[in-house]
């Protein structure tokens, strides 16, 4: 038996926080440890909105760690609007493959909400995406020629890896771990995969993000503070800034097999939980 739903205390925001963090950008699944955490607990599922709302705090820690490559691709989408051109130089090209590269996850985002922030977020749904894509990852990085960079990708190419981003709206999936995924196929090596990654993420981070803050608003916070919500989202810029130096340092050296092995394995123990007996 669940508890019935509460309103979320500071420390669980702060430990919800923590997980958002550190799991963001690992391809391990935000959304799978931010529904298993408080099951294994004996927390209320805090929800999707909660859930997305926290992920500003992530999106903040990109925006710091990157924020050089940010300035680039945002001055390079106004070039590309001056000139005409959205292909005028290869931040432009980048700035609006990226742009273009978020439109499956809107689409479909908005489409399937309900499924998403309901029946999808049930157990089974998500052992089954973190095995699936376990597989698949491990299968792109074998195939991978790892010949090309982030700033070589032209729209097409981009497109790809935005729409294998949209995979990570099944929850268990794992944004970082589907765009990686994306990004090894089309041969970026794994670091300039993860890079990619991040940058693809802003947009897709940013809308649903403030898309759930206002929909949770207009709920009246369904049960989460003001304070709750500030201290999820500050833990999660802490420890998202502390994994994105570690995610790069680590696939750089040893590439993605450890997270394709706990991704089975945690699928496998939650898919215990689901099929109990």
């Amino acid at each position: 038996m669940h508890p019935a739903a509460e309103p979320l205390t500071l420390t669980q925001a702060a430990v919800l926080g923590v997980v958002q963090g550190l799991t963001e950008f690992l391809p391990i699944s935000s959304t799978a440890h931010l529904r298993v955490v408080p099951y294994f607990l004996g927390w209320h599922d805090p929800g999707a909105e909660f859930s997305a709302v926290i992920q500003l705090g992530t999106l903040i820690a990109v925006l710091i760690y990157f924020w050089r490559d940010v300035l680039k691709l945002i001055a390079g989408g106004i070039r590309g609007l001056v000139k005409r051109d959205l292909q005028v130089d290869t931040e432009a090209r980048m700035a609006w493959g990226i742009a273009l590269g978020t439109i499956p996850v809107v689409v479909l985002g908005l489409t399937f909400k309900d499924f998403i922030k309901n029946e999808a977020r049930e157990l089974w749904v998500i052992s089954a995406a973190l095995i699936g894509l376990a597989v698949l990852l491990w299968w792109a990085e074998q195939r991978s020629k790892e010949d090309t960079t982030a700033e070589d990708l032209g729209f097409m190419p981009i497109l790809w890896i935005g729409l294998c981003q949209a995979l990570a709206l099944i929850p268990g999936s794992s944004r970082s771990g589907s765009t990686i995924m994306g990004g090894l196929l089309v041969g970026l090596n794994r670091a300039e995969a993860a890079r990619f990654s991040f940058l693809l993420g802003l947009p897709a981070i940013l809308g649903s993000g403030l898309f759930e803050l206002y929909e949770l608003m207009q709920l009246g916070l369904g049960g989460v503070g003001a304070s709750q919500l500030a201290v999820g989202i500050g833990m999660a810029f802490i420890s998202g800034y502390a994994s994105i130096e570690f995610l790069l340092r680590f696939l750089r050296r040893y590439g993605t097999l450890a997270f394709v092995a706990y991704r089975i394995a945690l699928g496998a123990w939650i898919g215990g939980l689901a099929w109990p007996g």
